[in-house]
């Protein structure tokens, strides 16, 4: 028997997989592929614990398992016992024995590490403190789509060095491109990760620098879920790394522009950019679902 496989970072798989992982989404969008994907969680039901908020995650997690021919079942925090002090680890041995998969959005990273030790199904990171793996998947699956492979790119991310950040450092591991990372003093990506991309990686706290020939520049909200009381500081210390069409000119003259959402304009980024021609972020909210449809179908079927 094949031990299980977990997703909770793009390093859980590699970069032959991620490739594969990438191509199959596309196809899948495309809608010809032709096996019975259909029918993969046919009378089956996977678990979405959510102990964080979502709008896309939810949405393309509960589509995704239904075009699988599955039930989704959400688990929000009030719904659970989790919320009043049930460990982990026994909230993953019983979900084990009821769902094929189990998907978390959490805060703490250790908490979704805990769930993949003791599940015995397949277990997703849907978002945590640390990393977005998923977010990833459909942010590479639609820098593919409109301009080819990441390897050699010049990626610029500008604003927070968040887990989202960190998730594109792994990728820059992974496809072998350069990030240049601009982010205000005290707002660094986490050092010790910084350290394992160092040969991918460029750290500043100049976004003009970052974003220079840039082939895509990436950027995210400055106020995190659990960061409202932290708004007015945030405010004050990222003034200057809006994404606006000044530092996007900046850019190579094809670049794109990508943002996880939500949005909001004429904070980290100017409404004409994220309305406009080199946006992509659409397809990215859309990619969610064909991205992670892939990675259920090669989880599942490990």
């Amino acid at each position: 028997m094949k031990p299980i496989r977990h997703y909770l970072s793009l390093m859980d798989v590699s970069a032959v997989e991620l490739r594969q992982l990438v191509a199959r989404a596309v196809q899948m969008k495309r809608g010809d592929a032709t096996d019975a994907t259909a029918d993969l969680l046919r009378n089956q039901t996977a678990a979405l614990v959510f102990e964080k908020s979502s709008t896309r995650t939810r949405m393309s997690f509960e589509t995704g398992i239904a075009q699988l021919g599955g039930h989704a079942i959400f688990i929000a925090p009030a719904d659970s016992h989790l919320a009043r002090g049930e460990p982990v680890e026994d909230t993953a041995r019983v979900l084990s024995r009821m769902a094929r998969l189990i998907v978390m959005r959490t805060g703490a990273h250790e908490r979704v590490q805990r769930m993949a030790e003791y599940a015995t199904v397949p277990v997703i990171n849907a978002l945590s403190d640390f990393n977005h793996p998923c977010q990833m998947l459909a942010d590479i699956q639609t820098y593919f789509e409109a301009r080819g492979d990441l390897t050699g790119r010049r990626v610029a991310w500008v604003g927070d060095g968040n887990n989202v950040c960190h998730s594109w450092m792994n990728a820059a591991r992974q496809l072998d491109f350069h990030l240049a990372i601009a982010t205000p003093a005290g707002y660094a990506p986490d050092a010790e990760h910084a350290a394992a991309c160092a040969a991918h990686i460029a750290l500043g706290f100049e976004p003009a620098a970052a974003v220079a020939d840039a082939d895509l520049v990436v950027t995210d909200s400055w106020f995190s879920m659990g960061q409202e009381a932290e708004k007015a500081a945030r405010e004050a210390a990222f003034a200057g790394f809006c994404v606006d069409q000044t530092l996007m000119a900046r850019a190579a003259d094809d670049a794109l522009f990508m943002h996880c959402l939500p949005a909001y304009r004429g904070f980290e980024v100017a409404a004409e950019v994220i309305d406009g021609p080199q946006s992509v972020v659409w397809d990215q909210a859309e990619n969610r679902l064909h991205a992670q449809k892939a990675l259920m179908e090669f989880l599942l079927r490990r």
